[in-house]
């Protein structure tokens, strides 16, 4: 995949007008008034493309803006002509540039959901994730099997909405998967609900206003594509259910090279 992403970008070079590349130069074209314009023109132009744009900025690669929206991060040449979904790195750094500002977004994102998670909270907590949880995924119901072991180890849980299916299904309607996690989170006890919902309990409807669609929307725009997915305090994801042990291994191996 790398391979095709370098070839992939140097086609575009190849394809991009010199005047173009010259025109932008890092930093010194975000002062330019001419090149704000074309920020803004950019934005016009891409945002029924790649959902409402939230930051255009200078990427590192001469030629290229780092556009973030709603559906993710994109590069795209300052015209809009060309537009690249994928991976931008730094060879010389050897660094994942997109995942950098991801991790970022992340961690971000998170910060402002934090009044609406189910928390878990470990007695004697060292650590804190955050995971994208549905009640039909097996693997979230066997992480929450061990809710406790993950508490015991010092780790605190902090649950996030995702239901896999969809917010809508084909019908337009609100699907079963959003209307049973809006129902344990507007529950009056949601994190009885939902070990109750993981358990293979019947959802006792409830109707009130939390932002799982909101929730679910994050989570598609920094990558999750399933459940369980673990976000760390400093933005890394990890897809997939790890055992406790395994998971403070990985979390103190984050937290010990920085």
């Amino acid at each position: 995949m790398f391979k095709k992403f370098v070839v992939s970008t140097a086609l575009f070079i190849g394809l991009t007008s010199s005047s173009l590349l010259l025109a932008f130069d890092g930093e010194s074209a975000l002062k330019n008034t001419a090149v704000n314009s074309e920020f803004n023109a950019l934005r016009t132009k891409l945002g029924g493309v790649i959902g409402s744009i939230t930051s255009i900025k200078a990427s590192p690669m001469v030629g290229l803006v780092e556009i973030i929206a709603d559906h993710g991060v994109f590069y795209s040449s300052l015209d809009g002509n060309f537009l690249i979904d994928g991976k931008l790195y730094d060879i010389a750094a050897r660094s994942d540039l997109t995942e950098e500002t991801l991790m970022q977004i992340r961690v971000d994102g998170v910060n402002s959901f934090e009044k609406d998670m189910i928390v878990f909270p470990a007695k004697n907590e060292k650590h804190v994730i955050n995971v994208f949880t549905d009640i039909t995924c097996g693997y979230c119901r066997k992480m929450h099997e061990q809710i406790d072991d993950y508490n015991d180890k010092g780790i605190t849980v902090r649950y996030l909405a995702y239901p896999r299916y969809g917010i809508k299904d084909q019908m337009g309607q609100y699907s079963k998967g959003f209307k049973d996690l809006r129902s344990i989170w507007c529950n009056e006890d949601p994190k009885a609900a939902l070990t109750k919902a993981k358990m293979g309990s019947n959802v006792a409807q409830r109707i009130c206003d939390k932002p799982i669609e909101d929730e679910f929307n994050f989570g598609r725009k920094i990558g999750v594509t399933g459940t369980p997915a673990i976000i760390f305090d400093n933005g890394f994801m990890l897809p997939g259910y790890k055992d406790p042990e395994s998971l403070l291994e990985i979390i103190e191996k984050i937290k010990a090279t920085g």
